[in-house]
């Protein structure tokens, strides 16, 4: 798979929006393999890791957050269920999962129906080491301040503004990705 031609696809112009998710994507597909290359018992792909971490948030694009330069209709939440209907069209149902459960540290059944959310009701929660280590990545990086690194503990205290359940999820993985 080249995640490249994907992302030239769905952002073929080079405008702000591309350099927020080129810089976003990159740093986490970075953090991720770090952790894939010091933990190898894991037996993670590697690969895999680097793709699905490069287009975790390829369904931006289509979303309401003018604060980074997405223009479209649909709550910002959605961006990850977005994104993996437009990785599961173009043959990438692996990679689609990890769009579509990578919010926050992932979203059970339960935190869906009780927030309302307007995702799919389903557990949206990683399931896989790799789903696992994109997931955990991503939350050491916003795509507001694209040249800094949140700590563990910052991003912990941004988990816990949506409830327990996630950070919770979040604690385990610094401890098992450590």
């Amino acid at each position: 798979m080249n995640y490249q031609s994907i992302i030239d696809k769905y952002y073929p112009e080079d405008n702000e929006l591309r350099h927020i998710l080129m810089v976003h994507s990159r740093s986490v597909a970075d953090k991720a393999l770090a952790i894939v290359d010091k933990h190898p018992e894991f037996h993670a792909d590697r690969q895999f890791v680097e793709e699905a971490a490069m287009l975790h948030d390829i369904g931006i694009f289509r979303c309401d957050a003018p604060g980074i330069h997405c223009h479209g209709t649909e709550p910002y939440i959605c961006h990850g269920p977005i994104g993996a209907e437009l990785l599961r069209a173009e043959g990438f149902p692996r990679h689609a999962r990890v769009c579509e459960r990578h919010t926050g540290a992932g979203l059970s059944l339960r935190e869906i129906e009780e927030q309302n959310l307007p995702v799919p009701h389903k557990d949206l929660l990683p399931e896989t080491i790799e789903e696992q280590i994109i997931c955990y990545a991503d939350k050491f990086f916003s795509k507001t301040r694209l040249t800094t690194e949140k700590t563990l503990e910052q991003a912990t205290r941004s988990l816990y503004n949506f409830g327990n359940e996630g950070a919770e999820r979040f604690i385990g993985w610094s401890e098992k990705f450590a």
